[in-house]
């Protein structure tokens, strides 16, 4: 039976990790090791400056008192004698569609995963109802992964319309799109009248093709979107080599 690594970034209480736990428990042999507290757009980040705590729960998962990518890296890399085959983050409160991949908690306990030489799957719902759909939709693929036979290293980003299971209308592999400017901070005043800012909502759609993300859950399909690490715009390298040449 496959052995799973199951986190998030929405906490250990989370009702989207429950349900994706409760979905997978049938089909493979799962440890849980999630943030102890909501960490929503803590991104990749690693805790360095102090050490971690570990704590074991009443319900058999365990928590963390640090960011997504800490609880995998410690899920895999040393607390116990067995590796997991496979690392799934979510199921998040929320898509992560387009530019939000590189904020998202979520996406990055499952990067870490794959950083770790695991194959990894972050799983979204596009809001807080039908986490049951979601759930469906991960045993769904983990019950497919040994015809898909994801290599070491692989990351795909699932993002799951907020219907339920029987409105779904498939699956389909996309790409990213990605969204304009973010709003203006809000900024609001403390009791002591100190001026304080809250991140605003992320900008509207720049680009929502019919090939992206962002329209197959517009259209009720389940996303599925292949990521990779590597940021180098390989197309600009010849510009920038010219630039560098014209200087010297």
């Amino acid at each position: 039976m496959r052995r799973l690594l199951l986190s998030n970034d929405d906490g250990v209480h989370a009702p989207g990790l429950r349900a994706l736990h409760d979905a997978l428990l049938p089909h493979a042999r799962l440890r849980v090791v999630a943030p102890d507290r909501d960490k929503s757009g803590a991104s990749n980040s690693l805790t360095l400056s102090r050490p971690l705590s570990l704590t074991d729960m009443d319900n058999g998962f365990y928590s963390v008192d640090g960011t997504p990518a800490d609880c995998v890296y410690l899920g895999v890399n040393g607390l116990w004698d067995e590796k997991p085959d496979l690392v799934i983050s979510g199921i998040n409160h929320g898509g992560n569609l387009g530019d939000d991949v590189l904020y998202s908690g979520t996406v990055a306990a499952a990067m870490e995963g794959r950083n770790l030489g695991m194959a990894a799957i972050a799983m979204s719902l596009m809001g807080s109802r039908h986490f049951e759909t979601a759930g469906r939709v991960a045993a769904s693929l983990v019950g497919a992964a040994d015809q898909l036979s994801l290599p070491p290293r692989s990351l795909l980003n699932v993002n799951v319309p907020d219907l339920p299971w029987d409105e779904i209308q498939g699956f389909r592999v996309t790409r990213l799109g990605y969204r304009g400017p973010a709003s203006r901070p809000l900024e609001v005043r403390d009791p002591r009248g100190r001026a304080r800012w809250w991140i605003a909502a992320a900008g509207e759609n720049a680009d929502d093709g019919a090939d992206t993300d962002f329209a197959a859950v517009e259209a009720g399909y389940v996303s599925i979107t292949p990521l990779q690490t590597d940021l180098t715009r390989h197309a600009a390298i010849r510009d920038v080599q010219g630039w560098l040449d014209a200087l010297t």
